[in-house]
C-alpha cells in the first residue's frame, strides 16, 4: 500500500483525497501556487511544496514542478485529483519514468479516449453505439460547414480534446456556423492546445447519462450504476444525480454493460467515467442512448455514486494503483436510496452567473448532510481558477427525500460577500418539473428567467431587515430572545436601503425571533405558511438576510446618490481577466444586446454587450490586453433626442 500521496491538485478535490488518505493512514503533500499560500488544503496535508506563481500554467500545469516536489518529499505516488493534468498521458508517463506510482489510468488508456474523434472510432470497433456526426481530418472551415449542413440543424461542434463543457457550442442555424467554430476553436485552443473539433447531431430531448466504472491490474472490470447530470448550463453540470431518474431495470443492464465494454477496450485500470447521450423524447430506451467520451479521472460528481452505493471511490484508487484488486465483485455492488449533488458556484445569476471574486467574509453551511469544499470562512476566491465554493451532496431514502434534503441545506446556507448561485440551485431543485424528473440538457435554458431570482428585496424581506435593525443588536443578531416581537405600543420604523430603494417601514407583528430545533436564533417574517425563516449578519453599516440560498444587503442609511458617477453607457470589466475579440471600432453604431468584445476569465469567456442603442464614442480595450476588476473598456452614448 502507498505510505505516502502527493497530490497534484488544490481546492476541493484536494481536500477530499486528503480526508480518505487521512483515514487510510497515508501521508499527504500538498503542492500550492503564490495565491493557495493560505489556502485549506495546504494547511490540512502533512507537507506543503510551492510549485510557483498563481497561474495555473505556471505551476499546477507544470509537470516537472509536481514531479520534483514528489521527489523532494519522498512520496510514492502522484493523485492527479480532476482537471489540471489529471487527463494529461505525457504527465502520466513522467510519473511513472521518474519512479513513482501514477494514481490513475495507464498512460495509453488516457491517449486513446483523449482525442474524442478516436475515441469514437474505437468505440465503434466495440460495439458501443455511438452519435451521427463528423470526425474527418479536414479541419477546412468549408469541410466543417459542408458536414455541417449533411448532418442537419441544429448540429453541436466539440473540441477533440474538450472536457469540461469547453470548446462546444450548439448551432441553430447555417449562417451561425462560421462565427461559433471560431469561438469554438478559440476556446478550445486556448483551454487544450488544440483547436481541432469533431461535429455531431444535436439530440432531441437529451439526457446526459453517464456510468463509472472502475478497473484494475488484475483485468476486471466493474461498474458502479449510473448519474443523471442533465441540468447543465452551457455544458457545464450544475445538479447531478444517482441512479438516473427514469432508468428501468433492463435499461441500465444495457447501458452498464457498454460502459464496461468500453472501458475494457482500452485495458482501463482506475476510476472513469463512460458518458452517453440519451435521447429521451420517448424515456430512456437502450437504442436510444449514445456513447459521447470517456472521461479517464475521477470525476467532480463522484460523491453521488459513494451515497447510493457505500464505496470510497478514493480509496479503492489507491489501493488499485498499489496493485491490489478491486474491493468488490460486480455482484456485491447494489443502490441504496437516492442522491443528489448541486456545485456552489462563486457567480451572480443576475448579472450574466459572472465569477464573483473576493473574500469569503460569511461561510456557513448549517445543518448538512454532506459538504466537500476546498475553502473556509476568510478564505478568498481567486480569479486564477474554477470559482466553486462547494459540492452540496444529499441522499436519502429516495429522490423526494433527496432533493427535500438538498433545498434543507440550501435554505441554511449564508455567504457574503461573494454571490453564489446557491438560490439558483434551489429554485432549479424545487422546480415542478424537476421534482417530476422532467429533464432534459435545456431544463436550464427553458426556465432560466423562472430560476433565477429577482434582486430586488421582497416585502418578506424588508419586514424581516427592519426586524433586525429595530432589535438593535450587536454584531451578530444570532441571539435574539425566543419570542421577541415587534408590537410594543410606541410606532418602532426602521429607515432602510436595497439597490436604488429606499423605505421607512414598521415591521409592526410581521417579525417576530425565534429558536430553531437546533437552538439556532431565527428572524420570521410573512403570515401563516407563507412565513420566511432569516438569519443575519449585521453591523453598523448594513443588514445582510440570509434565507432560501440568497443574501440581501440593506444599508441603514440612505445612499449618497451623488456619488453615482458613472455614465450608463460605460462597458467596466467584470473581473480581472483578458480581452481576447473586439468586435467594434469607435464611431460604430451598435444596438442593444450587439456584442462589443469578448473577455476570457476564471476559464470562460465573457461577452459584453452594448446596454442599449447608441455609438462608441470611446473603446480603450485592445484585442490581447490584460485587464483589471472594473477597468473601463469601452463607452456607449445613445442619440441625442
Amino acid at each position: 500500500m502507498i505510505t505516502k500521496l502527493l497530490i497534484a491538485n488544490r481546492g476541493e478535490i484536494a481536500c477530499r483525497i486528503i480526508r480518505t488518505a487521512r483515514d487510510m493512514g497515508v501521508a499527504t503533500v500538498a503542492v500550492y501556487s503564490d495565491a493557495d499560500a493560505k489556502a485549506l488544503h495546504v494547511r490540512q496535508a502533512d507537507e506543503a511544496v510551492h510549485i510557483g506563481p498563481s497561474p495555473a500554467a505556471e505551476s499546477y500545469l507544470v509537470g516537472e514542478k509536481i514531479i520534483a516536489a514528489a521527489k523532494e518529499t519522498g512520496a510514492e505516488a502522484i493523485h492527479p485529483g480532476y482537471g489540471f493534468l489529471s487527463e494529461n498521458a505525457g504527465f502520466a508517463q513522467a510519473v511513472i519514468d521518474a519512479g513513482l506510482i501514477w494514481v490513475g489510468p495507464k498512460p495509453a488508456s488516457i491517449e486513446a479516449m483523449g482525442l474524442k474523434d478516436a475515441a469514437k472510432e474505437r468505440m465503434i470497433a466495440a460495439g458501443v453505439p455511438v452519435t451521427p456526426g463528423y470526425l474527418g481530418e479536414d479541419q477546412s472551415v468549408e469541410r466543417l460547414r459542408k458536414e455541417a449542413d449533411a448532418i442537419g440543424y441544429p448540429v453541436l461542434i466539440k473540441a477533440v480534446a474538450g472536457g469540461g463543457g469547453k470548446g462546444m457550442r450548439k448551432v441553430e442555424r447555417a449562417e451561425d456556423f462560421e462565427a461559433d467554430l471560431q469561438s469554438c476553436k478559440r476556446e478550445a485552443s486556448a483551454s487544450f492546445s488544440n483547436d481541432e473539433v469533431l461535429l455531431e447531431k444535436w439530440i432531441t430531448s437529451p439526457r446526459h447519462i453517464e456510468v463509472q466504472v472502475f478497473g484494475d491490474s488484475h483485468g476486471n472490470v466493474v461498474h458502479l450504476f449510473e448519474r443523471d447530470c442533465s441540468l447543465q448550463r452551457r455544458h457545464q453540470k450544475v445538479i447531478e444525480e444517482a441512479p438516473a431518474p427514469g432508468m428501468d431495470e433492463a435499461t441500465r443492464e444495457e447501458i452498464c454493460a457498454a460502459a464496461v465494454r468500453a472501458a475494457k477496450a482500452v485495458d482501463y485500470e482506475g476510476a472513469g467515467t463512460i458518458e452517453f447521450i440519451a435521447d429521451a423524447s420517448e424515456g430512456l430506451r437502450a437504442d436510444r442512448i449514445f456513447f459521447m467520451e470517456m472521461n479517464t479521472r475521477l470525476q467532480v460528481e463522484h460523491p453521488v455514486t459513494e451515497e447510493i452505493t457505500g464505496v470510497d471511490l478514493v480509496e479503492w484508487q489507491l489501493r488499485v494503483a498499489s496493485g491490489e484488486p478491486i474491493p468488490l465483485k460486480q455482484e456485491e455492488l447494489s443502490i441504496n436510496g437516492h442522491a443528489i449533488e448541486a456545485r456552489l458556484y462563486a457567480e451572480d445569476p443576475a448579472k450574466g452567473f459572472l465569477p464573483s471574486i473576493g473574500k469569503l467574509e460569511r461561510l456557513e453551511f448549517g445543518q448538512a448532510y454532506r459538504i466537500d469544499t476546498g475553502v473556509e470562512q476568510g478564505a478568498e476566491v481567486s480569479p486564477f481558477y474554477d470559482p466553486m465554493i462547494a459540492k452540496v451532496i444529499s441522499h436519502g431514502f429516495d429522490r423526494e427525500e433527496a432533493i427535500d434534503g438538498l433545498i434543507h441545506t440550501l435554505d441554511q446556507l449564508e455567504v457574503w460577500p461573494i454571490r453564489t448561485n446557491a438560490a439558483f440551485l434551489r429554485n432549479s431543485a424545487d422546480h415542478a418539473d424537476f421534482r417530476a424528473a422532467k429533464l432534459d440538457t435545456g431544463f436550464i435554458a427553458r426556465f432560466e428567467d423562472d430560476l433565477i431570482p429577482d434582486e430586488a428585496a421582497t416585502d418578506v424581506e424588508w419586514d424581516a431587515a427592519a426586524g433586525y435593525a429595530l432589535a438593535d443588536q450587536p454584531e451578530d443578531a444570532a441571539y435574539l430572545p425566543a419570542g421577541f416581537r415587534l408590537n410594543a405600543p410606541k410606532v418602532m420604523r426602521a429607515t432602510l436601503v436595497n439597490a436604488d430603494q429606499t423605505r421607512t417601514i414598521s415591521p409592526d407583528g410581521k417579525a417576530y425571533a425565534v429558536h430553531s430545533e437546533f437552538g439556532e436564533a431565527m428572524m420570521l417574517s410573512g403570515d401563516g405558511d407563507e412565513a420566511q425563516a432569516f438569519t443575519a449578519m449585521i453591523d453598523d453599516e448594513r443588514i445582510v438576510l440570509f434565507s432560501r440560498g440568497r443574501a440581501t444587503p440593506f444599508g441603514r442609511t440612505a445612499r449618497d446618490t451623488s456619488a453615482a458617477h458613472a455614465h450608463d453607457g460605460d462597458i467596466l470589466a467584470p473581473m480581472p481577466g483578458k480581452v481576447i475579440a473586439v468586435d467594434v471600432a469607435e464611431g460604430d453604431s451598435v444596438t442593444a444586446g450587439q456584442r462589443l468584445m469578448v473577455l476570457e476569465a476564471m476559464k470562460m469567456e465573457h461577452a459584453l454587450t452594448a446596454p442599449f442603442d447608441g455609438t462608441v464614442t470611446e473603446l480603450t480595450a485592445s484585442e490581447g490586453a490584460q485587464v483589471q476588476v472594473e477597468a473601463l473598456l469601452a463607452r456607449v452614448e445613445a442619440p441625442e433626442e
